[in-house]
């Protein structure tokens, strides 16, 4: 399983970005998990920086396809609580936080294009290093 956070999904939407041929390929690599708060945060991008409304439909339809065929990690007390230690530990926003908390809780690793806060600090990676290697031929 490949846990998915926000900037993972929209990096698969749009064309433009640099991780957009990985995440997307994430997209089809099998089991994926993502956060209740990705619903949020991509619809927020999509209708309000890029007002784009079929984008937001897209991305809202994802989110809720990895509900239906992988996990939707919900937000609880103990992952709140969790949340807010690695926050502190690690001086990232509690967004952040939470799909640190939430790959921790489903044992899977964190796909982002966050390099700055998540992937230069350990806590995730990148798409590309994430996608499966093809058998090499000997």
């Amino acid at each position: 399983m490949i846990f998915l956070d926000a900037s993972a999904l929209l990096a698969a939407e749009d064309i433009e970005d640099p991780s957009h041929p990985a995440a997307s390929a994430l997209l089809r690599a099998g089991s994926l998990g993502t956060l209740d708060l990705a619903a949020y945060e991509v619809v927020n991008v999509a209708e309000v920086r890029w007002r784009d409304r079929d984008a937001a439909q897209r991305l809202r339809e994802r989110v809720w396809a990895i509900a239906d065929l992988g996990v939707l990690v919900r937000v609880d007390r103990a992952l709140a609580q969790r949340a807010a230690e690695l926050a502190r530990e690690h001086a990232i926003s509690a967004y952040d936080a939470a799909y640190v908390a939430g790959a921790e809780r489903v044992g899977a690793p964190l796909a982002s294009c966050d390099e700055r806060d998540l992937v230069s600090r350990g806590l995730a990676k990148l798409p590309r290093e994430l996608i499966a290697q093809p058998p090499r031929s000997t």
